[in-house]
């Protein structure tokens, strides 16, 4: 036997409990950032996908698509109003979002998976009524007045209620299901959903064994920037009120949090750059993130 033929039995000998584990659970994957315009680390993404289906586990990808985004409505001559540093979604910024992200992204994503050898289909959160959502309600304290206002963003939505049938139906014809966070309202309003918000809404109703949200960085850092391996939602929640948690990483953490609650048994911010990712956070003792658990 050659040494590369014997670090291979040995990579799968180390697999094997890890495969047992999660065989047939579903595992939901939050897919976005910058890699996803980049065709090799997308492709990588597919391969790894179509992977974790065709050794039994079940796989769901939520993705973003922001700077697809911003280059369409850039390409279309679209303005783009911002409040408080966020952008507002009106009826024609809405109307790319969802070309964009139903449209170009989505089928891009499902055709890296379907081409590394596992079926996938794109979907969006209107479809088969997967997302009602609702209009998302920020407020702001004015800094001149001291009185709190209301921030309308537009068009921009939260999840309101997730029906994981079609999902379900998917994942039973063994078909990936690759979702666009886009949802409808009660009054058949299209409202643009953050991905990592609808990933957690999604993992919950499913009751996922597991929630990996893909990132830029490499996971939750302690007070002295040092990566936290494993945390509880006790730990996340004293960090995110002690400030070492805080930025862009709260709402992450607080996504984590609330699929958690939601019966996922464990949720992970996975550093995204690293590839393989996905395979070496499931398959591996290491990890390649910050586990939060119960």
């Amino acid at each position: 036997m050659t040494e590369e033929a014997r670090s291979q039995m040995e990579l799968l000998a180390v697999a094997l409990p890890f495969l047992k584990r999660y065989d047939d659970q579903i595992i939901v994957v939050k897919y976005g950032g910058h890699a996803m315009g980049e065709e090799e680390a997308a492709n990588r993404f597919g391969r790894d996908i179509a992977l974790l289906e065709q050794v039994g586990v079940n796989p769901v990808v939520v993705h973003g698509g922001g700077p697809q985004i911003n280059a369409m409505l850039k390409r279309l001559n679209v303005q783009s109003q911002f409040v408080n540093g966020l952008r507002v979604t009106d009826a024609n910024v809405v109307d790319v979002v969802e070309m964009v992200l139903s449209g170009t992204v989505n089928k891009q994503v499902a055709d890296c998976i379907t081409r590394a050898g596992a079926l996938a289909v794109g979907i969006s959160g209107k479809d088969g009524g997967l997302i009602r959502a609702r209009k998302l309600e920020r407020t702001y304290r004015d800094p001149e007045s001291n009185i709190e206002k209301v921030l309308d963003l537009g068009f921009v939505g939260e999840p309101d209620r997730v029906d994981p049938h079609v999902l379900e139906l998917l994942i039973g014809a063994d078909i990936v299901p690759v979702v666009a966070p886009v949802g409808v309202g009660a009054d058949g309003q299209t409202y643009n959903i953050n991905a990592d918000t609808a990933a957690g809404a999604i993992a919950g109703a499913l009751n996922a064994s597991r929630l990996l949200m893909l990132t830029d960085v490499p996971g939750v850092l302690d007070a002295d920037k040092k990566l936290i391996p494993e945390m509880t939602v006790a730990q996340a929640r004293a960090g995110i009120a002690a400030g070492w948690i805080s930025g862009g990483m709260i709402p992450k953490i607080e996504t984590c949090i609330y699929a958690i609650e939601q019966g996922v048994k464990g949720a992970v911010i996975v550093d995204g750059r690293v590839p393989h990712a996905v395979l070496i956070e499931l398959f591996t003792d290491g990890g390649a993130g910050t586990l939060i658990r119960p």
